[in-house]
């Protein structure tokens, strides 16, 4: 692959037609890549108001704001989001054990992350989408495929029905496309779950910091702007039904009780039930093809892993740039094209959820001699390959 994507506009003949399926961090970028191209998209999304879950942030690696800047939303990441200098292991009383630069996955001109709000981002992806000229459609989901060998026939929830040259199926980890088009594989938990909310942010907080000590697998947050942290306490699983929402703020306060420092002030700030949240890690590889025919997976619908690399957001957006660019710069939309994506994707993607799962299971059975550092340099090395 170049530095930097080269999309070509479709060759002659007619404007070739995508769907694609979910208006997430992938679904919205792979739509702007090729709108960017001359390709005719439209975008379905099965929620009526399109937004990111309240409350919550994400951390964003080098190798993945290097695919937002080719999506053109790195001015707005920078601007609304923090690039936190470096991370620090932390004693759960608040010292500092270890602290450390990180890897420019993305090359030495990007910061090695940017933390941001999350709803921040899907803004920032939705404006970009607009602007972009795609037909979006809310509130709408895709009821049935048909397929021959030149495209698919969908029918919606609303009643229409299109006709599509692909079909990019980017509707998350619970993906019904996934389940459309035959493929089996499902998300399974871990066995552990994490608490996460926003916060002020403590005076002093300009890194990522977390605890790997305490009640608690790992208690971290990370700064998400100049005036926001995003905080998260992981532990062992609990059955979600059990939990009141209600609670969610005393719950996660109660957690953080054995932890001090910043924590202090965090702490206090947790009041508000309806900006916790509450979730368990997963993970998920589809092994096989991610197509069937003419319909394709992208995103969370083909993998996901625990958070410990911080690296979801990231596969899901390379997923998105690596098929726009066969899409944009090959004559035949084909099963080659369509199998050269998956065998591109999948030695990337499994070393990361490997890794992720590595690290998550080191920490759920208490592993005090791993090699956690060698695991996480390898990786990011790794990492700074061009997908």
């Amino acid at each position: 692959m170049a530095d930097s994507p080269t999309l070509h506009r479709p060759p002659a003949g007619g404007t070739r037609t995508v769907l694609v399926v979910g208006g997430g961090t992938s679904g919205s970028a792979l739509t702007v890549l090729l709108r960017r191209a001359g390709i005719a998209v439209d975008l379905v999304e099965a929620s009526p108001d399109w937004k990111a879950a309240a409350g919550s942030g994400i951390t964003l690696q080098g190798n993945a704001l290097r695919v937002l800047r080719e999506v053109g939303v790195l001015p707005g990441v920078e601007k609304y989001g923090y690039a936190a200098e470096g991370v620090a292991i932390l004693t759960a009383d608040g010292t500092v054990l270890h602290a450390h630069e990180e890897l420019r996955t993305g090359g030495d001109d990007l910061p090695s992350h940017i933390g941001m709000q999350r709803p921040r981002l899907q803004q920032l992806l939705i404006e970009q989408v607009r602007a972009s000229g795609t037909d979006v459609r809310l509130g709408v989901r895709p009821t049935a495929l048909d397929q021959d060998g030149q495209g698919v026939d969908v029918t919606f929830s609303d009643g229409t029905s299109r006709r599509y040259d692909l079909v990019a199926g980017a509707d998350g980890l619970g993906s019904a496309t996934r389940e459309m088009i035959g493929i089996t594989d499902r998300p399974e938990p871990t066995g552990m779950g994490i608490w996460r909310a926003p916060a002020p942010r403590p005076a002093g907080v300009r890194r990522t910091e977390m605890v790997y000590a305490g009640p608690c697998f790992i208690a971290g947050y990370c700064p998400t702007s100049e005036d926001t942290v995003y905080a998260y306490l992981v532990e062992r699983a609990r059955d979600r039904a059990t939990l009141d929402p209600a609670a969610y703020a005393d719950e996660m306060r109660a957690l953080s009780a054995g932890y001090g420092g910043a924590w202090d002030e965090i702490r206090a700030a947790l009041t508000d039930p309806d900006v916790v949240n509450y979730t368990w890690f997963d993970r998920h590889l589809v092994e096989g093809p991610w197509h069937r025919g003419r319909v394709v997976l992208v995103g969370d619908a083909a993998h996901c892993c625990p958070p410990t690399l911080a690296q979801g957001a990231a596969m899901s957006l390379e997923d998105a740039l690596v098929l726009a660019e066969l899409l944009t710069t090959r004559d035949e939309w084909d099963d080659r094209l369509l199998t050269d994506y998956h065998a591109r994707r999948l030695p990337r993607v499994r070393m990361v959820v490997d890794a992720s799962m590595q690290l998550a299971t080191w920490l759920r059975d208490g592993v005090r001699d791993a090699d956690v550092p060698g695991l996480i340099g390898r990786t990011m090395t790794a990492l700074k390959e061009l997908p």
